[in-house]
């Protein structure tokens, strides 16, 4: 019961430049962070260090049903995906589960744009793409990733918008980023969210990991982040505050923010 009070705790009391309700936080994470609403992945580890993700469904382990591990999830004809909704996302922020998000939607369109660091050198490589960002009016958002090993950068999108377009737009701030610091290698990059531009048959795309996971914060990841990588002070105002761009309908992505 302490550790779910403490939980609580963290998520009603953290200061906020105008005092938002559990819900109201909630609602403000499952605005940004869109994806398939229909399925989500929820991350599993074992006692031997080994972890992964598995798509959420219903039936589960349930006696009678589920028949894992003899039948593989996807050649179960029991299998039914567990929706994300709001319950999912607290669950998530208060650390009763880790979340994995699907971006790429069934039409092939996309509510955001992730952008995926690791390896050596990762806090150069992100610096410089956050100073292109800000050059050329893109809002984002910089995330120290689960491990505190590397740092995913968002971008967000006021309406759905090609997979193609978005990861163009990720590969022409990459390139910008190249060309003002040549010194860099860049090595630390790894891949674009979505992963691809259509989606698979029978698939789902690349999942990623939702942000702000109440075990993660508790080490100091999984937070946003000012350009020098410094925690915001407030999180929640941080993301309140946060613009979206704004597509031009004949254009493709504009510079403009909602």
């Amino acid at each position: 019961m302490a550790l779910l009070a403490r939980r609580l705790e963290l998520l009603q009391t953290e200061p906020v430049t105008e005092q938002l309700t559990t819900q109201q936080k909630v609602e403000l994470f499952q605005g940004l962070f869109r994806g398939r609403a229909d399925v989500y992945a929820v991350r599993w580890e074992k006692a031997n260090g080994r972890a992964g993700y598995a798509v959420a469904c219903s039936n589960e382990w349930v006696q009678g049903i589920c028949q894992k591990p003899k039948i593989k999830c996807g050649d179960c004809p029991h299998r039914q995906f567990t929706p994300l909704d709001s319950k999912v996302l607290f669950a998530h922020l208060s650390g009763k589960l880790v979340a994995g998000l699907y971006p790429l939607q069934p039409d092939h369109h996309c509510h955001l744009l992730a952008m995926d660091f690791d390896k050596a050198n990762w806090q150069a490589d992100v610096k410089a793409l956050a100073q292109v960002c800000r050059q050329e009016q893109i809002p984002f958002a910089l995330e120290i990733s689960r491990s505190g090993a590397g740092a995913h950068v968002w971008i967000f999108f006021s309406a759905p918008v090609p997979a193609w377009s978005a990861r163009a737009l990720g590969f022409r701030l990459l390139d910008k980023a190249m060309e003002l610091h040549p010194g860099l290698s860049f090595d630390s990059y790894d891949r674009l969210f979505p992963n691809q531009d259509m989606m698979p048959q029978g698939g789902f795309g690349n999942l990623i990991a939702l942000p702000l996971q109440y075990e993660a914060r508790s080490r100091g990841c999984s937070l946003f982040v000012n350009d020098e990588l410094q925690p915001y002070e407030d999180q929640w105002a941080f993301l309140s505050e946060l613009k979206r761009i704004q597509p031009r309908p004949t254009a493709g992505l504009g510079r403009r923010s909602a």
